[in-house]
């Protein structure tokens, strides 16, 4: 079970908390500091603290340690290069996914549409064997092994992108990447099953680590913060040091801050408009709003497969923001439109 309380680490909060205010363009000016070495640059940043109002500040007012993990280039995950923005395609063997529950829940055609999100550009396939939406109840390990095992096995060979397997549980993970899977993606931030971390350490996984508050059936229970923004970041710190202690380096990491898991949809929405401070751990920020509930709140899509436009919308917020990697249903979509983006506020070599 999930602790609502702060986990115990060597990790310690910076006493002032440092949000980059994230700009593009060929045209640098003097004291402009590359974003996790993308293409965005920062001259100057929010200062956030939980005691006093927050006040904007130049770039040079941040504590060099805190620069440095705010501009160096991220390190590899898994092969994949994180200088530009990556795209990793979701594939629920589940038959109650909020979004896709039961499209994909046979082998083959999960094999397929894997295939053809690889093809439509996906660099990474998440594949999910229990949901995790919204009061949804915990699957049995058997149960979720029996429906992740063959859609990797099936998938693995006909592919050259990575596979993340998204579970919380230590035996999933085993038969998962015996199957082919090379990242885990831990919803619970490593905090469901206590050997998973150790599992990973030992077989040299890059890992995902999501912030949530607590189990998907209590989690919209728990929405309430001291400091919304500086409670996630928190959090993932101390999950952060907690890993590296066991024997993951911070090198084969990747963040999540959790949308729409204990979150509202205000919250959602703010943690998106300020997502630039994650960038403080110095690792690659994921972000997966895709399909989302708040998108339907504010876009007016009931349906959740009506909602590209808005996922699209946030998705391309979040590579504004510098997020090296996009949790996303529609790849084909995401990838034109992150690549038109790209072209609009970075230009593109020729006009061929």
């Amino acid at each position: 079970m999930i602790s609502t309380s702060q986990p115990q680490s060597r990790f310690r909060p910076y006493p002032r908390y440092f949000r980059p205010l994230v700009q593009y363009g060929p045209m640098l000016p003097s004291g402009a500091v590359p974003l996790a070495g993308g293409p965005g640059w920062f001259t100057h940043v929010e200062v956030i603290s939980r005691t006093e109002p927050s006040r904007i500040a130049a770039a040079d007012a941040v504590p060099s340690r805190m620069l440095t993990c705010l501009s160096a280039p991220r390190a590899p995950i898994a092969g994949i290069m994180m200088d530009e923005p990556r795209v990793m395609g979701i594939l629920n063997v589940t038959p109650d996914s909020f979004s896709d529950g039961g499209d994909h829940n046979k082998a083959a055609s999960a094999s397929a549409h894997g295939v053809a999100m690889v093809e439509a550009g996906a660099d990474i396939i998440d594949v999910g064997g229990e949901s995790t939406r919204p009061c949804a109840l915990e699957v049995p390990m058997e149960a979720e092994i029996a429906r992740v095992e063959p859609a990797i096995a099936s998938l693995s060979p006909r592919t050259k992108a990575v596979i993340s397997i998204d579970t919380r549980k230590t035996a999933v993970a085993e038969v998962a990447v015996s199957a082919g899977a090379g990242i885990v993606n831990d919803v619970s931030g490593f905090t469901f099953d206590p050997t998973l971390a150790r599992f990973c350490a030992h077989q040299h996984l890059a890992v995902c680590i999501m912030h949530s508050p607590d189990t998907p059936d209590k989690m919209q229970d728990q929405t309430d913060y001291a400091h919304l923004l500086l409670d996630i970041y928190d959090f993932l710190g101390h999950r952060i040091a907690q890993l590296e202690d066991v024997g993951i380096p911070k090198a084969r990491m990747i963040i999540d801050p959790g949308i729409g898991f204990g979150k509202t949809a205000t919250q959602n929405l703010a943690i998106l408009r300020n997502l630039s401070i994650f960038h403080g751990h110095g690792v690659p920020l994921l972000v997966g709003a895709s399909r989302k509930g708040f998108i339907r709140r504010y876009g007016g899509a009931e349906d959740p497969k009506s909602r590209m436009a808005g996922s699209l919308s946030v998705g391309i917020g979040a590579v504004a923001q510098g997020a090296q990697i996009l949790r996303v249903h529609d790849v084909a979509e995401t990838k034109q439109a992150v690549k038109l983006w790209s072209a609009v506020h970075q230009g593109v070599a020729d006009d061929t």
